[in-house]
Parts: C-alpha cells; structure tokens; sequence
C-alpha cells in the first residue's frame, strides 16, 4: 500500500505544518468518522440509528488540547459518538478501546518526538494497529467533501471518568497473583509523559516502595531529558536514593527500560530476553520476532535455548504483523517495545516491566543475574538528517563508504542504514565483537552520508 499520511505509526508530523494541523486532524476525525459508521452500518446486528462510537486520549503535549478539539468535531460531524480520557498510556487506549466495546481507539501522541511534534494513532475495536486496508479506507476518504449529518444524528461527546483505574487493574491483572512487590524500592520515570499519574500507583498497589521522577507534565517537557529515550537521568535517581530498580517509559509509555541497583541500563533486547527466559521456564517458546536493529548476541543466546528467532523490519507494527504470521506471542524491540501478547494485544511499557518482574520474583537474584550469558554486542547507533526525498539507497558516496567498512569488520559484525519512518533521519548502525571497531566504522558511515547530503 502507497500511504500519503500514515506512516509506521499512525500520522506524525510538526505541530501547526501539514498533516498535523488542525483543519487535516478534524477531516481526519471525519474520514474515520465516515469508514466507521459506514462498516458499522453493514453489520447485521446493528440497529437503524445506533451511532459508532471511538475513545480518544492523549500524551502531555500542549498541542493535544487542539487536535482533541479538532478530532471530536471532526468525528460529530460525521455521525460518531466520542468518549474522551484525557493524558493516558497508548497501550490503555488499545485495552480500553477493547474493554468498552468501542469501534476504535485513538490516541494523540508522537510517543518518543519533543513536544512540538505530535501525532495520530489508531486501534482497531480488538485493540490492534489498524489493518493496511481500513488505512487505506480512510485516506481515500480524506479526498471526500467534508459535510455534516442532520442535527439529530451528530455525535455526541462525553468523558470516561474511571478510565485510569480500569487501566491500573488491567495492569496488576498481567502480574502473577502470587507475588507482590514488597520489599522493593523502585524509581519510576514517567518522562513527564501519559503515564504520569498511572505507571506509580501500579507498582506502589503491588506493593513496593515507589519514588518518581518525571511526573510533573506541563505541556513543553515530555521526554525532555528524562524518560527511556535518555535513562541517564533515572540511572542517577537509582543510585542517589539506594534503589532495587529503576524503571523509565517514553511520553506514551509503550516503551520500557530498566536500570538496577548497580546503575547498568538493560535495553528492549536484555528485558524481552529475560522475559522469554522466564516463559521457557514455564514451558515452550514457539519463536521470537526481533527487528534489524536486534543485537546478534540476543539471536545468538536464543539459538543456544533452540528458540526460533526471525528478523521483522523496525517498528512494533512489523514485528505484531509477524507475530500473527508466525502464531508466535513475545517480540520486540531494542528501543523498549515489548510485545506479550499473553498479556495484551499491544506493546506495553508498564505490562512489560511487570513480567520483568514477575520474572526476577520467580528466579531471584538480580537483572544481570536473570540475563544469564547474555552479554550485547557493541551497537553504534548516528541520526544523521536528511532532506526530504534524498535518494540514499542509490548514491554512489554512501555505497562506497558501506562496502569499505564492511570490508574492515570482515564478517565479525554487521552494518545497517535506514530510513527513519517518524522522523527525516537516516539511521546509520553498526554492531560488533569490538567497540573501538564499531565506532570508528560508524563514525566514518556517518561522516559519508552527510557528506553526500551536504553535497
């Protein structure tokens, strides 16, 4: 499928350019607002004038407020019904979507992105990444007029007061009854993100003592220098304060990474492999999805275990879309998007932190301990910017400099350059046995790529 607007992750965008302003957001409202009521219509069961309904939530941006407004109206033009949540997790939004019956979910965030950026994502009514047809459904929409249905079948609008305890008890319902927490002092960092007023009361109901950093949102320092996009800052909490472990989210809290009382920071690949360890010991694993930018040492570990692994192309969306082909439940990614689907129908900062834990309650020990031989490979990851449309893939310059590192790592380590699909990067990585290696070999990637934009 040729998409105009969505991306790997919905819509996103700087706030106040095309698409994200506030006219496209409300037509958007009404596209999606036109596919839902016209499918909903064709279902058999469905009354005459019953009207769909969706959930809509949003990070901490100060631009949510507007495009809250601009969807809301766009979908009440349109004949749907909208219930509103306020700040709340991206993962909530898909189980809450789910829990109410709704026909979708929505949820406006640009997840790890500075504040003046934002987005659209969408959760179908099972709480999953909309399907490639319904995409497609609703951009082709998006060329219709926008018009407005009689009087007394527009939309109405109202707000889910009980939304953060319904998603607080969904969260302790993915953690063993068995155990609890006591005994365990925890940071969590929320980045000044969706989870601010969530995540906390989750661990301190399950028991431990919890302390916080980056909750204190004020529309302009989401992800600023807190969060899993820089866990420098709770690995300092971690130590200042004598803590078992740390925990950091990303503004909508679908990222996860931990930190322990040592002040070492574990990564997608570390957590989800210490959460596979811990299913094994309960039985099976049918296979593991991982991404291109999944450490080889993680392949490697799951190969010694006689676990299945295979690669999806980066982003959550690819590696569930595999999982689905596979039949298989546990994936993820390097960056912190852990999919369980033993637990939910998405990726969960919360939810996977929790069978981290539920993981270090059954084994004992620490997290280096439950990581067992698992030791990374050096990773060198270089954003490198680029103009819209550049064609990288085909310049001589950036082709040249990649055979010749290539050559220089002489089959001991690998080298990958991709688009970003949220960002106008270039991710220039390269992984190896040694780190000085993978520096330098990085760094001269890097420098050739800019050197070709530049040029």
């Amino acid at each position: 499928m040729t998409r105009r607007y969505f991306g790997t992750d919905g819509i996103r965008g700087r706030v106040g350019e095309v698409p994200i302003t506030p006219d496209f957001v409300m037509r958007l409202g009404h596209a999606t607002g036109r596919v839902l009521a016209a499918r909903e219509a064709a279902r058999s069961h469905v009354k005459a004038g019953e009207r769909p309904a969706v959930l809509i939530g949003k990070d901490t941006r100060i631009s949510g407020y507007m495009l809250e407004a601009a969807l809301e109206a766009g979908f009440s033009a349109a004949g749907v019904d909208v219930c509103l949540v306020g700040p709340m997790p991206t993962p909530a939004i898909a189980y809450l979507t789910r829990a109410l019956r709704l026909q979708a979910g929505i949820v406006i965030s640009a997840s790890h992105n500075p504040y003046y950026d934002n987005g659209i994502k969408f959760f179908s009514a099972r709480g999953t990444k909309l399907a490639d047809d319904l995409e497609s459904e609703i951009e082709a929409s998006l060329d219709e007029p926008l018009t407005c249905v009689p009087s007394a079948g527009l939309g109405r609008a109202r707000r889910i007061d009980d939304a953060d305890g319904r998603y607080i008890e969904f969260c302790k319902s993915t953690f063993p009854f068995e155990h609890d927490l006591r005994g365990l002092k925890i940071v969590v960092d929320c980045a000044h993100g969706a989870a601010y007023h969530i995540a906390p009361h989750v661990f301190h109901e399950l028991g431990a003592e919890v302390s916080t950093i980056g909750t204190d949102p004020n529309g302009l320092n989401i992800n600023q220098d807190v969060g899993a996009t820089a866990p420098g800052a709770l690995r300092e909490a971690v130590l200042a304060q004598g803590a078992d472990i740390g925990i950091a989210l990303d503004g909508d809290a679908d990222r996860v990474m931990m930190v322990d009382s040592q002040g070492n920071i574990y990564d997608g690949d570390q957590l989800l492999f210490a959460i596979v360890r811990s299913r094994l010991r309960q039985g099976a694993v049918a296979g593991v999805v991982g991404t291109l930018m999944t450490n080889l040492a993680f392949e490697h570990a799951l190969a010694d275990f006689k676990v299945p692994f295979v690669r999806a192309a980066v982003g959550d969306r690819y590696v569930m879309d595999m999982l689905r082909q596979k039949g298989w439940l546990y994936g993820g990614e390097n960056s912190g998007h852990i999919l369980c689907l033993d637990r939910h129908t998405t990726g969960d900062g919360i939810v996977s932190a929790l069978q981290v834990l539920s993981a270090l309650r059954e084994a004992g020990g620490d997290l280096q301990q439950l990581l067992g031989d698992l030791t990374l490979y050096p990773q060198r990851l270089i954003n490198v910017a680029l103009s819209k449309g550049f064609p990288w893939q085909g310049h001589p310059l950036i082709g040249s400099a990649q055979r010749e590192v290539e050559s220089e790592l002489n089959g001991s380590g690998r080298v990958l350059l991709r688009a970003s699909g949220t960002e106008p990067l270039l991710r220039v990585m390269v992984e190896g046995q040694d780190s000085a290696t993978v520096a330098k070999a990085a760094e001269k990637l890097a420098a050739a790529v800019r050197e070709a934009v530049s040029s």
